[in-house]
């Protein structure tokens, strides 16, 4: 027999059913019939939610696929691919999250545990192994990938700081300016069109003064709310500066950015932004450069902002082109 139940195992499944919160998923893989059985019915008592493999082929195709379980437990030896080879599938995948990986194994020389280690596993058991063993090794998983979990979220809240206007929640100017270059080099390699705006709120200045800045605050914030329900998944809204806004927007042609810039001067403008204050009324200025001969990104924002000074110039709520 592979497996060594503890004797104050009932006392475990207690403690560990009594703990709150939703069930890790774990893959076990494991070609022996009985042992797969035992350790479906451990791990369901300890609370893991429990995915079967009953061979390396079948388990291959589960890390392969989509929402792969956070831990493994995995024969080193059996039928199609072992234990290893799982092991280095999961070490080679680029995205989702890190799977905490324990082989159960027959092998005890040393040689053979460090290539198994080397594999890119975290763990090993050697069999027979005691199940309040494997318990307190799934845990040390657990608090691992807890760790890992936590470290990615630090890492993308400061991506988001890093990339993001505080303010409006919108990309940051650098941020900005990174997509338009991207945008840029799509349109010339696929020669697709696509626009830029560059949209100005008109007398804001006069909004500050009057209503002081946590109004002005409050008006950006629902400008830019405004103009992001005009705005497709895929364009690109960024704060330029101060009260100034860039809009990507790739595939719109000359004809039909000028349909863009009517419908975002409507819905900024058309009824007045609630404040604390009291209703304010808001509009803005558009300047538009469509994508032509610009040897460079910059050439797309100067065109942008010299229209944007045109409409400025012209009665602001408006647009021009340059």
């Amino acid at each position: 027999m592979n497996i060594l139940v503890a004797e104050d195992d009932a006392a475990t499944q207690h403690s560990v059913k009594s703990r709150s919160g939703p069930a890790m998923k774990i893959l076990v893989a494991e070609d022996n019939a009985v042992t797969r059985h035992l350790l479906k019915i451990s791990l369901e008592r300890w609370n893991y939610e429990v995915v079967l493999a009953k061979d390396g082929t079948e388990a291959m195709e589960i890390v392969r696929g989509e929402d792969v379980p956070k831990l493994a437990i995995l024969d080193w030896m059996m039928p199609g691919s072992d234990g290893v080879e799982v092991c280095r599938q999961l070490r080679q995948r680029t995205e989702g999250s890190y799977v905490y990986t324990l082989l159960l194994t027959s092998k005890a020389e040393k040689e053979d545990l460090v290539s198994g280690l080397g594999s890119g596993a975290d763990d090993y058991l050697v069999k027979p192994f005691d199940l309040m063993e494997l318990q307190a090794r799934l845990r040390s998983g657990q608090r691992i990938i807890a760790l890992q979990d936590q470290l990615i979220a630090a890492r993308e809240a400061m991506r988001e700081i890093a990339t993001h206007d505080a303010l409006t929640q919108v990309w940051n100017r650098g941020a900005l300016l990174e997509s338009l270059e991207r945008e840029f080099l799509r349109a010339r390699r696929e020669h697709t069109p696509m626009v830029v705006l560059m949209l100005d709120l008109d007398h804001f200045k006069h909004i500050n003064d009057t209503w002081g800045h946590q109004v002005g605050d409050h008006v950006l914030r629902e400008v830019t709310h405004r103009v992001q329900s005009v705005l497709r998944s895929y364009d690109a809204l960024g704060r330029y500066g101060g009260e100034e806004f860039v809009v990507i927007a790739p595939g719109y042609d000359p004809a039909s950015a000028g349909t863009l810039a009517e419908r975002l001067l409507d819905t900024v403008g058309s009824r007045p932004i609630l404040t604390s204050s009291g209703a304010i009324s808001v509009t803005v200025s558009i300047g538009l450069a469509a994508l032509a001969e610009d040897s460079c990104p910059e050439s797309l924002i100067k065109r942008a902002d010299e229209a944007l000074y045109w409409a400025k110039n012209s009665g602001r709520n408006c647009w021009r082109t340059g």
